[in-house]
């Protein structure tokens, strides 16, 4: 691994502060790389050589270039030890999770803020967001359920399913979407936030307050 690991991000991106989180948390050398994502900078020829897909995060480890945070997070685990789950059992559940989450809650929470939050008025379309949404609280009420209980989301201590998960959640508090009903996602990302080292996607990644 690197001296200096570096991270394509912009501070609105959940995607990319589960990477970042990761970074923080296991206090390693890094330094983020900020895409004006706004600006169209993902779509541009210069970024699609960084990533052909178009998006962030993008990892940058001396050669290496990975993308898609679920690879990355898995990379970062297995490449350092940390928050390494402790039996195969809980890395198979490890990974059970983080596919849940990139299916079921990230899709749907993450699209549902883009669009309540970022798109002019006249193009939000109100029947869709409320659909999206309402399929992020159908994911909340599985994960409140599992997390009754349990300090995080899978043994007794932090894992990857955790920064996967927590992605989207520290943004919900910016648009209409109340997550009063899940007491035991609340007290799992409040637990977060007492963790030493612990940022604010917004304090975490370049981009924040937007410029107009």
């Amino acid at each position: 691994m690197s001296k200096e690991l570096k991270l394509y991000c912009f501070a609105q991106s959940g995607n990319a502060y589960k990477v970042a989180l990761f970074l923080q948390l296991g206090e390693l050398k890094w330094s983020p790389i900020f895409v004006d994502f706004f600006k169209g900078e993902t779509r541009s020829d210069k970024f699609r050589k960084i990533n052909p897909m178009g998006e962030v995060p993008v990892l940058v480890d001396n050669n290496k270039h990975l993308s898609q945070s679920g690879s990355i997070l898995n990379y970062l685990t297995k490449t350092t030890g940390l928050f390494e789950p402790d039996s195969e059992d809980r890395n198979l559940e490890v990974n059970r999770w983080l596919l849940w989450d990139n299916y079921k809650l990230t899709p749907n929470l993450a699209t549902g803020r883009f669009m309540s939050l970022f798109l002019p008025e006249e193009k939000r379309d109100t029947s869709v967001i409320n659909f999206l949404l309402e399929r992020a609280k159908a994911a909340l009420k599985v994960l409140d359920q599992h997390l009754d209980g349990r300090e995080f989301v899978v043994g007794e201590k932090l894992s990857i399913a955790d920064f996967s998960i927590a992605g989207y959640i520290f943004f919900t508090d910016e648009f209409n979407f109340d997550i009063s009903n899940f007491p035991n996602v609340i007290r799992w990302r409040d637990r977060l936030k007492t963790l030493e080292k612990w940022k604010h996607p917004y304090e975490l990644m370049p981009g924040y307050p937007l410029k107009k």
